[in-house]
């Protein structure tokens, strides 16, 4: 275990919050809040910490795959524990583990949330909550890296701890170009989602907080209604589309900057990311028409609720819970499936989803051909026998995961629609479930053991369990492999 160099690229992700700090204290000065002083006082800690720790590189500076895991859940952890000092220092949050709860569904892009008054925060704050969507959507390392340097075998072992999916697909060479070029698209896109949200009649700032959340697919707003509270169809038209774009596997707009498009029309994963998306849409349309003055309505909220459930964005311009069970079911069943590997969507992804449906398809017809062979492919290409191993390995660590959260909750003794919704919702990374967690609902009910344990299933849904879970096992600290 090379302690140092963990130690040292940690000092150095702490260094960067701190400059990113300085973002909401400046948005807070310019609409006049006192409170942007306690964003400056994380801000020099951090400074000092990376003053301390971060300046000089150890001797040894190589790392495996188990420090690459343990740098990347420290990181997230310790990024949500002085990320969240500004709201409980300023009283925004008053009660600190709601504030590290808040903080750590903005970085995990989950989107829930324990205010009952979002509202009445501070604009600086509202910044900072909506901005860590943001960092968070690419990951808290890969962005860590496209502001600093770390050597390429380094680099390659965080990119693979971070980046979710069953697949690491490396899209050039040197993980570090890959990083930047990465952040360049992720960066370009909410560009152009500012500018039409602009367009269609939002000001600067709620532009701003509206594009880092479907950007990083995360949906906190600056408003109780969400979404729904603008009620225009522009808006709704524009965050369905950037929802459904930021859910795509972001290797597939690098062909597309490369100008190679057969890899682009022959992904499976797009294919049924994209049917799914219009056959839920459609379903739902269908079974909540008579709630709506016309088909065109209920279709333009179905296509909307549809892409921010699968995405995990958590953004809402209706109440779910009013609708039939029916749509609701789908909507539950869309927060498994998630949007696509190595997006900044959470969930199981899509790809996990077909090969899962590839394997039964496969054992079936061994069954009745038992002499037959099968072979698994995506996209054309055999599937190794150790990703199908990582898939059923990552789907019993999945299963327990939701079982083991769900009955630590239940000691609350909400409903099952609210139980069982809540953990899913924070497991995926998705924000609203059904019952008291709907879009008008929150956590604040919940006891500080269930907030606990949503956290925990924050992160780990954010980086697929393994990482998070490494910092829990006694091998990871004393043992090389």
């Amino acid at each position: 275990m090379n302690t140092k160099m963990i130690r040292y690229i940690l000092a150095k992700m702490l260094g960067v919050e701190a400059v990113l700090l300085l973002l909401p204290a400046l948005v807070s000065f310019i609409y006049r809040e006192f409170s942007g002083v306690f964003f400056l006082i994380p801000a020099g800690i951090l400074g000092v910490v990376y003053l301390l720790l971060g300046m000089k590189k150890p001797e040894n500076r190589t790392i495996y795959g188990k420090e690459g895991m343990i740098v990347v859940s420290s990181a997230w952890i310790l990024w949500s524990l002085f990320g969240a000092l500004p709201f409980s220092l300023s009283g925004s949050i008053p009660n600190y583990l709601d504030a590290f709860f808040e903080t750590v569904s903005g970085f995990t892009t989950t989107g829930s949330s324990v205010l009952q008054d979002v509202e009445a925060l501070p604009q600086g704050m509202l910044f900072w909550r909506s901005f860590t969507h943001w960092v968070g959507g690419m990951g808290v390392l890969v962005f860590v890296m496209v502001l600093t340097t770390l050597d390429k075998k380094n680099s390659m072992y965080l990119m693979r701890a971070e980046v979710p999916g069953p697949e690491k697909d490396k899209l050039v060479p040197k993980t570090m170009s890959t990083a930047r070029i990465l952040y360049g698209i992720y960066f370009g896109m909410t560009a152009v989602e500012v500018v039409l949200l602009l367009l269609g009649g939002m000001n600067l700032f709620d532009s701003l907080i509206f594009s880092f959340g479907t950007a990083g697919t995360g949906g906190f707003a600056n408003y109780a209604a969400s979404v729904g509270y603008f009620d225009s169809v522009y808006i709704d038209a524009v965050i369905t589309v950037f929802m459904i774009l930021f859910g795509v596997n972001f290797n597939l707009y690098f062909f597309l900057l490369m100008r190679e498009f057969k890899p682009v029309w022959k992904n499976e994963e797009l294919k049924a990311y994209i049917g799914i998306i219009l056959t839920s849409a459609l379903m739902i349309t269908i079974n909540i028409s008579h709630l709506y003055t016309g088909p065109l309505k209920a279709f333009r909220y179905a296509v909307f609720q549809v892409a921010s459930v699968i995405t995990t964005t958590g953004y809402a311009t209706a109440d779910f819970v009013e609708w039939p069970m029916f749509s609701q079911n789908i909507l539950l069943f869309l927060m498994m499936v998630g949007a696509c590997a190595s997006s900044t969507g959470g969930g199981m992804k899509v790809a996990r989803f077909l090969m899962m449906l590839k394997c039964i398809k496969r054992e079936i017809v061994q069954m009745v051909h038992p002499k037959a062979v099968r072979i698994i492919r995506m996209n054309g290409k055999k599937m190794d026998q150790d990703v199908l191993r990582v898939l059923n390995i990552y789907l019993m660590a999945y299963v327990l995961t939701l079982v083991g959260s769900v009955i630590l909750v239940s000691i609350d003794n909400m409903d099952f629609g609210t139980t069982f919704s809540s953990v899913m919702a924070t497991l995926n990374n998705i924000g609203p479930g059904i019952g008291m967690v709907g879009p008008n609902g929150n956590f604040a009910d919940f006891s500080a053991l269930s907030k606990l344990v949503f956290c925990c299933d924050m992160l780990a849904g954010r980086l697929e369990i393994f990482p998070f879970l490494m910092l829990f096992t006694a091998s990871a600290w004393n043992r090389k492999f």
